[in-house]
């Protein structure tokens, strides 16, 4: 995860999309557990890996990531432009 953060900090173009990702999937009442960051929940980045690598286990590929954001990106300025 940390190689991953490392990548989309490399990525300025990708700040704000990865924090409006993070706002989007992080769990409720994210504030009043540890580690008191706005990160997805463990079921949901289960599924995730589960869905993408076969394996739920599967590390994060930072390449991964950074393709997954710039997806998000487009994703949302496509979504603007239809209206």
């Amino acid at each position: 995860m940390i190689r991953a953060g490392i990548a989309v900090l490399r990525r300025p173009g990708l700040w704000g999309t990865a924090i409006r990702q993070a706002r989007r999937t992080s769990a409720p009442g994210w504030w009043k557990r540890r580690p008191f960051l706005p990160v997805p929940s463990g079921d949901y980045l289960r599924f995730r890996l589960l869905t993408q690598y076969g394996d739920d286990a599967h590390a994060w590929d930072s390449g991964d990531v950074v393709r997954y954001l710039a997806w998000c990106k487009s994703w949302d300025a496509a979504s603007l432009d239809a209206h």
